[in-house]
């Protein structure tokens, strides 16, 4: 990856005062999230990520916000009842990323799996493989149910036999008997949710501060010593308390710190993105989530014009980058024919791949698939921080991130010697603050803000970024009222991708392509979008030609190595390709 040997001018900020209440170390959902916390509490709090924000096992999620039906069988009722509170939460403060997702979920017995269900609750073994039928379903999605009492925020679950199931989705298996269909709900742009969450904190004031590409590396000086992977320059950052957010990396930046624990044991998801209209129209909008014949629960989910599929659960060796195999793949395909049997899917179709780590605890002979999702602070010192107290996160996902941030918030004020001043429950997020719910609504915003580009372009721009589409409609309007879309991908605009690359904490050009926006999700990168955006962010973030030049071959080489997109060569023939 390409670097740039002048200090980026946060980071200049950090080092001219590298000194706070509070160090977070990890810039994912749960690190994001606690910064927010604590920065509207007031507290003098820094944040460190060592690659680009939200990259990690935050960026690997299966772009839901659920419940966690399943977790009723390990026996995790709390973590059942906050998920579904925290969902049903999420739908009103994040509306613009967080939508109710309609799921079904295809039934081939009634009565299996009775005996083995409660051995699975006893002992958290996954033992034969046992089909949940339609009684086990629907015993717990009734008890799924009885969590969800918060005013109707979202339906109650619903049973079909196999006629009315295949009339209302006729490219189903026929040999099921039965459909179940409930609600939980989708973050379609999970990584643009993080960024609300950052900017939200950074807009606190001064005392909150963040950077991305800086890692702490060691201890020095009472300290915790931290480069700045950009520039090479290297700092100690010293503070009262330092909370260890670097979910499945938890263990690795103790060590760093001299701490050997061993807390973290996180397992390996990965999923596929197909481009099958056939596949697309079949699921009819919405999510099918089951039970494959190996017991493993999987899903088919329509996405952005996509279907994603997911997801694995394998034990992952966390010196080695997470990344698709070909077994996973071939699981994947066959899965869907067990659902869509007259549906063909192949490689071809397959325009996008990623994998991460789950941030699950050590779990020794415990099957991948009944670890605990819970999430667990564990208070510590480290020997050279003196006084300083270390936190470290054992666990916590996409769901929950708002209540686990406002626990680690809590624990970090305790240890200040402080209280809490605001509250995060009830508090919008980011572009979901004022957001229109109505139809009506929208119009008003769109005749509103759409007088100078139109009102097709900021209804696109609402619900791409929620109500902060006014700040990029401001861009737009003022950045030579250029709003002409990108060649390589129209739906985009060069003023709006100039006003990601500038506002954004952009370093890379993959920051732009994976996180600020779904191109490389979609399979909409090509040589010659790539070539059209990496102008851009040149131009606005003032990279020489050499350097434009090394940021285009490291993302295609990214792109081939952890996602297996292929781009084709330069001979005229610009389509992605899978191989």
């Amino acid at each position: 990856m390409a670097t740039n040997s002048t200090i980026r001018s946060e980071v200049q900020r950090l080092a001219d005062r590298p000194t706070a209440q509070v160090l977070i170390v990890g810039g994912g959902i749960n690190g994001l999230g606690t910064f927010r916390d604590l920065a509207l509490q007031g507290v003098d709090v820094v944040l460190v990520e060592r690659n680009d924000f939200v990259s990690g096992a935050s960026a690997a999620s299966s772009h839901m916000i659920h419940g966690g039906i399943r977790y009723l069988e390990n026996g995790e009722f709390r973590l059942v009842k906050e998920s579904v509170t925290e969902r049903n939460g999420l739908l009103r403060i994040a509306p613009h990323y967080v939508k109710p997702l309609q799921t079904t979920i295809p039934i081939f017995s009634t009565f299996s799996g009775i005996l083995a269900a409660p051995l699975r609750f006893l002992t958290h073994k996954q033992g034969k493989p046992k089909e949940r039928g339609a009684f086990l379903i629907k015993t717990g999605l009734t008890i799924y149910d009885s969590f969800s009492r918060d005013g109707g925020s979202v339906p109650r679950h619903s049973f079909k036999g196999r006629t009315k199931a295949l009339a209302e989705l006729p490219k189903l298996n026929p040999s099921l008997k039965y459909t179940a269909t409930y609600f939980d709900a989708s973050v379609h742009d999970p990584e643009r949710l993080a960024l609300d969450v950052l900017a939200d904190g950074l807009a606190s004031g001064p005392h909150a501060r963040a950077v991305n590409y800086v890692e702490a590396i060691g201890i020095r000086d009472g300290g915790v010593l931290v480069r700045d992977r950009e520039s090479g320059q290297e700092f100690v950052i010293t503070a009262d308390v330092v909370v260890n957010a670097s979910g499945p990396w938890t263990d690795l930046t103790n060590a760093a710190l001299g701490d050997g624990t061993r807390y973290m044991g996180g397992t390996k998801g990965s999923h596929i993105v197909l481009d099958n209209p056939e596949l697309l129209e079949a699921c009819q909008g919405r999510e099918m989530f089951f039970e494959n014949n190996d017991g493993r629960i999987v899903l088919i989910y329509p996405l952005k014009g996509r279907v994603m599929v997911g997801t694995t659960d394998i034990d992952a060796d966390m010196s080695e980058r997470a990344v698709i195999t070909e077994d996973e793949i071939d699981y994947f395909i066959e899965l869907v024919s067990h659902v869509f049997p007259t549906i063909p899917v192949t490689r071809e179709q397959i325009v996008y791949t990623f994998s991460g780590v789950r941030p699950l605890p050590h779990h020794d002979d415990t099957a991948p698939g009944f670890v605990s999702r819970d999430y667990r602070i564990v208070p510590g010192t480290v020997e050279g921080l003196g006084d300083t107290t270390v936190l470290s996160l054992v666990g916590g996902k996409w769901t929950t991130f708002r209540a686990l941030s406002e626990h680690l918030a809590n624990e970090t004020l305790a240890a200040l010697g402080t209280t809490r001043t605001v509250s995060t429950l009830g508090l919008p997020i980011g572009g979901g603050a004022g957001f229109p719910t109505t139809a009506q609504a929208e119009r008003d915003w769109i005749a509103r803000y759409g007088a100078d580009v139109g009102a097709e372009r900021a209804a696109q721009l609402l619900h791409r970024y929620g109500t902060k589409a006014s700040f990029v409609i401001d861009a737009i309007t003022g950045w030579d009222g250029d709003d002409t879309p990108l060649e390589a991908a129209p739906d985009y605009s060069r003023a709006e991708i100039d006003y990601l690359v500038r506002t954004e904490h952009v370093a890379h050009l993959e920051d732009v392509f994976l996180r600020r926006t779904s191109l490389a999700f979609t399979g909409s990168v090509t040589p010659a979008l790539v070539r059209e955006i990496g102008e851009i962010a040149a131009n606005a973030l003032r990279w020489s030609p050499i350097r434009r030049d090394q940021e285009q071959d490291a993302f295609k080489a990214d792109l081939a190595d952890a996602h297996r997109v292929f781009l084709a060569s330069e001979d005229g023939s610009e389509a992605p390709a899978l191989r």
